[in-house]
């Protein structure tokens, strides 16, 4: 298996679908992998990536408390297929006693992977050469410059008004 490292380039809502979409970037290249998630993950990847305070730890902080508590930590996630229209990761978590690799969600583990600063890599043949429209620059600034003190609604209407053009168009 060929893998890829990876970061996050862009999280927008498809207005198509009426689902958000984080646009991973092939780390010093230019190929993409756009994988649809739902609200909760996208909710959770926007307050990662600005470094927003939550008054109490979200879902996937409590993963990495769970994972640091347990004497673990993430050494990288890797996105490794796509069945059904599924993707599928696994997040690689070192711990004093060995490593152990566990099934996850590409958004649940793109979310944690922030929260560790922790590297993702992709399994190259999901990556793909989608082209930008407009010139967009190919930048996670894109994202976002909400307040450091959002609410759970203000940050969901955020989410739910980000244009196509916030986040970039993509032509087969």
């Amino acid at each position: 298996m060929q893998l890829v490292e990876v970061e996050v380039m862009r999280l927008g809502l498809d207005r198509s679908t009426n689902s958000y979409v984080v646009i991973l970037q092939e780390k010093g290249g230019a190929r993409l992998l756009p994988i649809w998630i739902g609200q909760p993950e996208a909710e959770s990847i926007v307050i990662e990536m600005n470094k927003l305070k939550r008054e109490r730890p979200l879902t996937h902080d409590l993963c990495k408390n769970l994972i640091i508590g347990l004497g673990g930590t993430l050494r990288r996630v890797h996105i490794t297929k796509v069945e059904n229209r599924t993707f599928y990761a696994e997040l690689h978590i070192a711990r004093s006693t060995g490593a152990v690799h566990i099934d996850a969600r590409p958004s649940d583990s793109i979310a944690i992977a922030l929260r560790f600063e922790a590297p993702i890599f992709a399994q190259e043949s999901l990556l793909t050469a989608l082209l930008l429209e407009e010139g967009q620059a190919a930048a996670p600034e894109t994202l976002a410059e909400p307040s450091e003190e959002m609410s759970a609604d203000q940050l969901k209407e955020y989410l739910e008004n980000l244009r196509p053009e916030d986040f970039g168009k993509f032509n087969m």
